[in-house]
């Protein structure tokens, strides 16, 4: 190989080689017995969970309908879930009834959610075995359980042109039952507390992207392969 300009090429090649050392130290366990990803990956979902606890301002919204009735028909998506859903169902104080995958509900409809958001508080907050001892099942489950037959009653609810209640299921489904879920376990932590590590993650992140780039160019450049803009050809 031919080296056109040996010190443009020695730094490319620096920063070649330590480009990878850095690499091979972010998969190492040298956080916590984390690697970098993980680290990096932990704290962003603290963060997250900090940033999404909506229920005390659903719970408000609830209470609106408590009193108002509600009656409906959903269809399960698997047969399994029945025995299961009705028993979440009747806990929360609901009518139900069973044909099949078919369930009818009926009931207070504040009172409903009211129950769906303190079994999501619960979760929130990494109380799932509250959850689990009030319905004899996993916490997990029982978070799936309501998710998926409240879709089924936000699309119900639309079919009968009911917008308002079923922008209060929607909600609840979004902002509570889903938070709930996918941040269970995770310690929850706000933004301005961990604003240093964030501004030095995205700072790092910044120059570890130019980091490879410019090793890339000193070495192209180092072996006289550089971009030309091409000349434009006039026509006689």
């Amino acid at each position: 190989m031919l080296i056109r300009s040996p010190k443009t090429f020695n730094m490319g090649m620096v920063l070649f080689v330590s480009f990878f050392g850095i690499l091979f130290l972010i998969f190492s366990p040298i956080f916590g017995g984390k690697n970098g990803l993980d680290f990096a990956d932990n704290l962003f979902n603290k963060l997250s969970k900090g940033s999404s606890y909506f229920i005390p301002k659903v719970q408000k919204n609830a209470e609106k309908y408590v009193g108002k009735p509600f009656s409906l028909t959903v269809k399960l998506d698997k047969a399994e879930q029945v025995e299961r859903t009705v028993k979440l169902l009747l806990a929360a104080g609901a009518q139900v009834g069973n044909k099949g995958a078919e369930i009818t509900i009926s009931g207070d409809l504040g009172q409903l959610m009211g129950r769906v958001l303190k079994d999501s508080d619960a979760m929130y907050h990494n109380k799932g075995s509250e959850v689990a001892s009030a319905y004899g099942m996993d916490e997990k489950e029982v978070m799936r359980l309501w998710w998926s037959v409240l879709s089924k009653v936000d699309k119900e609810l639309k079919k009968e042109k009911k917008i308002a209640e079923a922008n209060l299921v929607s909600e609840v489904n979004k902002k509570a039952v889903e938070p709930g879920y996918n941040f269970y376990q995770i310690e929850a932590q706000k933004v301005t507390d961990k604003a240093g590590v964030m501004t030095a993650l995205l700072v790092f992140y910044v120059i570890y992207t130019m980091w490879w780039g410019y090793a890339i160019f000193f070495l192209f450049d180092g072996i006289g392969l550089s971009m030309k803009k091409a000349k434009v050809k006039k026509e006689v």
